[in-house]
């Protein structure tokens, strides 16, 4: 085996760094994460207003984020690794799209209150655009992985699957 060959799978097997890594799990994560908040702040008869939807999708994505973030630099110190900046910094990057999946739906929720529209369709616009993102991080994730046609309509499926289930309970839970 030549050393041009030997030296590209040393560098595959360490892997990209934190800027060329796309790890598109915490943006599905938490789009989904988003839609149960919004599930949530949707009681039977008297939808939170668009303003507290908003607040509570920023709120959760943090804390979950900083939740995230806590516990890979805790797994990571189990396994040896020092704990410093830099690091913080890495896991803190690389935790972010959790927090980001919340500003779509957050975004929705704001023009529906902003608009006039009501509550109700405030947090129905909001969880659509959850299930959107999720769906599209999904479709995303596997483009970029290259995975075949197929793989990419099942995953996104699956993810249209898990949303449903969120929709489902909103519909319960609302009606």
């Amino acid at each position: 085996m030549d050393v041009r060959r030997m030296a590209g799978r040393r560098r595959a097997a360490a892997g990209p760094d934190d800027r060329e890594r796309a790890d598109y799990s915490g943006a599905v994560y938490g789009s989904l994460l988003a839609a149960s908040v919004i599930v949530g702040a949707s009681p039977r008869h008297d939808p939170a207003p668009a303003a507290t939807v908003v607040a509570l999708l920023f709120a959760t994505g943090l804390v979950f984020w900083l939740a995230h973030v806590y516990a890979s630099l805790v797994g990571d110190r189990q396994h040896g690794r020092r704990l410093d900046w830099p690091e913080i910094r890495s896991v803190g990057r690389r935790e972010w799209p959790l927090a980001q999946a919340a500003v779509p739906p957050a975004a929705a929720a704001a023009c529906c209150g902003l608009i006039g529209l009501s509550d109700a369709t405030a947090s129905w616009a909001a969880l659509f655009v959850a299930l959107g993102g999720q769906v599209g991080w999904t479709v995303a994730a596997g483009a970029r992985a290259h995975a075949g046609g197929r793989l990419i309509v099942m995953s996104a499926v699956v993810s249209l699957l898990l949303g449903m289930i969120i929709v489902a309970l909103k519909v319960i839970l609302t009606h």
